[in-house]
C-alpha cells in the first residue's frame, strides 16, 4: 500500500476529486471539491491524479498525545478534564485560623479544585481495583462501603464543579 503525502490529488468513487490535507495513522483527511472535508481509510480504493511524496513524520503531536492519554486511561484510570464553575475561576480560597496570632493561608481555587478532581479520580481507580481484585465478596462490599462514604463526604465540594454530571455522588 502506497502512503499518500499531503497535497496528493485523488479521485474517489463516491466523493469525486479532492486533495489530501492530512495523513493520520488510520485515515486520510481529504477535502473534496464538491463534497467538503471527509476521512477516508488508508486502504480505501482511490485513483491517484497527482502523487506527492509523504513527509517522514506521518503522525502529528496530537495523535501521539491522544495515544498516550488512551494508554494511561487503560492502565492507570480516568484522567478526564473537569471544568471548574465559571464563578470560581480566578478566585482564591482563604483558610483563616481562629487565632489572630496565626497567618491565614490563601490558595487559588483552581489549585484546590485540581486536588479535589485528582482525589475523585483516585477513588474511581481504587473502586475499579477492588472490583477486579481476588478479594472475597464480603471484603469487596466492606471496602466499597468506605469508598461510598468518601464520595458522600466529598459532596460538599460539588458547588465547585461547572457540570452536574461531574459531581460526587453516593449512587
Amino acid at each position: 500500500m502506497k502512503i499518500l503525502g499531503i497535497g496528493t490529488r485523488v479521485k474517489h468513487e463516491d466523493y469525486g476529486q479532492g486533495v489530501v490535507i492530512g495523513v493520520f495513522p488510520t485515515y486520510y483527511s481529504i477535502t473534496f471539491y464538491n463534497h467538503g472535508n471527509d476521512r477516508i481509510k488508508l486502504d480505501e480504493e482511490m485513483d491517484i491524479v497527482e502523487y506527492v511524496e509523504p513527509e517522514n513524520d506521518l503522525v502529528s503531536m496530537y495523535d501521539v498525545e491522544m495515544t498516550f492519554k488512551n494508554l494511561l486511561n487503560k492502565y492507570i484510570g480516568s484522567f478526564e478534564t473537569v471544568p471548574l464553575g465559571d464563578r470560581w475561576k480566578g478566585g482564591n480560597m482563604i483558610l483563616k485560623p481562629a487565632s489572630d496570632d496565626l497567618a491565614a493561608k490563601e490558595i487559588p481555587i483552581e489549585t484546590f479544585f485540581h486536588k479535589i478532581v485528582m482525589m475523585r479520580d483516585k477513588l474511581r481507580v481504587l473502586e475499579q481495583k477492588v472490583n477486579s481484585s481476588d478479594l472475597n465478596d464480603e471484603a469487596k462490599v466492606d471496602i466499597q462501603q468506605y469508598i461510598t462514604r468518601c464520595y458522600g463526604s466529598m459532596t460538599t465540594f460539588n458547588v465547585l464543579f461547572k457540570n452536574k454530571e461531574d459531581h460526587f455522588s453516593t449512587k
